[in-house]
């Protein structure tokens, strides 16, 4: 992908909102692959949704750079996935900011978070198995906050 012209912001470097951008087509396409694009929301009348995300903006991106962006399946279970996703520049290899991310697997018609069904699962299981042998990311897992006594007070 590329970083659009229109994406920058008045400090001259992409703005927050296309991070997501870019990280959410991402997960598109991951999710295509695992059997939940278009067609599986049209015919099995489900979804997966997201329930929380948490980016780290490592380093600015500008107009014109290219860019891709990793998916890592870190765990799931019977209604939920749980992943991290680095974006990177696409040329030089330097990482720019990281997405962590609970999806819901939801029926549509409820509205409601709903299991998986077995071919999904297959699926999800296959993706784990392939990236079993990858480490932990090293920034999955943060929490935001500020720790007292380690900073300067307001």
């Amino acid at each position: 992908m590329t970083v659009k012209d229109e994406w920058i912001d008045y400090n001259g470097h992409l703005n927050m909102a296309y991070y997501n951008v870019l990280f959410d087509q991402a997960v598109d396409d991951a999710f295509i692959k695992l059997g939940l694009g278009l067609d599986y929301v049209k015919q099995r009348q489900a979804s997966f949704f997201t329930a929380e995300v948490h980016v780290c903006y490592l380093r600015e991106l500008e107009a014109g750079m290219p860019v891709a962006v990793s998916l890592q399946l870190i765990e799931f279970d019977s209604k939920r996935a749980h992943f991290f996703q680095e974006l990177r520049h696409a040329e030089d290899g330097w990482l720019s900011a990281t997405s962590e991310q609970m999806s819901l697997h939801v029926n549509l018609s409820a509205r409601k978070v709903a299991p998986w069904p077995d071919d999904i699962l297959a699926n999800l299981t296959g993706l784990a198995h392939a990236h079993a042998s990858l480490p932990r990311p090293e920034r999955a897992g943060r929490a935001i906050g500020i720790k007292r006594g380690s900073s300067t007070t307001a």
